[in-house]
């Protein structure tokens, strides 16, 4: 082993070492003339609504809208009960790498009779399937969810969680196969603003950072064969492996708000 004393760490060459070996991977670029807006503030140009038992492009009870500079998802138009009509709403383009960046907040109260689980729920699907792609009664997109969570002001609930419907991971070197895993993050109570960010790599690395932390990583999304949903897609000449798909954010039975939705591709 090489021993360095005090003057040898204040030589230029170990300086230069030091810059080499740097990687800046940690801390995405915040160069603001890079960044892409998805949502332009005024409307849902570029987006398309999926809710379950309508088709693609059919904003059932207007559940996606644009006020004050804000796509809210809200069910004050739904008459009776939310029927498990869980919705998504995806932008027009696929990505593969890049740096998603959004502020989120849970408000208001649950619609009635929404499944217990989506309390203070909603999420952000990447490496998706295309809404026209998917049968009339799916709940989901096949795609990984970035979980966000509200607090429920007495218990913690991590925020940035990974989800998987039709899909898998690899965690740690090993296949993830349940259906959510927690992130490290705090616990965000109220209707507090929370700053999600996801990183994906392609399918080598996807990061999730809240607040600026990195709270979960992992590699290899891919399709899960057994999940039907799924399995359609590979029967269709779809490709195990998720490299690249659709953006979208999620409906669940809990109004949720958004804000600067914002994207910076990657030159990979």
């Amino acid at each position: 082993m090489m021993h360095y004393n005090r003057k040898t760490f204040t030589t230029p060459l170990f300086i230069l070492f030091l810059l080499a070996s740097y990687s800046p991977a940690a801390e995405p670029s915040t160069n603001d003339e890079e960044w892409i807006r998805l949502f332009n503030g005024q409307d849902l140009t570029g987006w398309t609504p999926k809710i379950k038992g309508h088709g693609s492009g059919d904003n059932f009870a207007d559940t996606f809208r644009v006020e004050d500079g804000v796509l809210k998802v809200a069910y004050d138009k739904y008459v009776g009960d939310f029927n498990d009509r869980f919705g998504h709403l995806f932008y027009e383009k696929p990505f593969s790498n890049y740096i998603l960046r959004l502020e989120y907040r849970v408000v208001g109260e649950q619609s009635p009779n929404a499944p217990a689980w989506a309390f203070r729920n909603s999420g952000i699907m990447i490496h998706g399937q295309t809404p026209e792609s998917m049968i009339l009664d799916q709940d989901f997109p096949v795609s990984i969810e970035v979980q966000l969570l509200g607090g429920d002001g007495t218990h913690p609930r991590h925020t940035g969680n990974l989800c998987t419907p039709g899909t898998h991971v690899v965690m740690d070197g090993k296949l993830i196969s349940q259906h959510c895993t927690n992130s490290s993050s705090p616990t965000y109570h109220g209707d507090q603003w929370v700053t999600a960010e996801i990183e994906v790599h392609g399918d080598k690395l996807i990061r999730h950072r809240i607040n600026g932390q990195v709270v979960l990583e992992y590699s290899d999304p891919q399709l899960d064969g057994s999940d039907p949903d799924a399995k359609r897609l590979l029967d269709a000449g779809a490709e195990k492996m998720l490299t690249e798909g659709t953006i979208s954010l999620q409906s669940e039975g809990h109004p949720v708000e958004f804000r600067n939705v914002e994207l910076m591709e990657l030159g990979e």
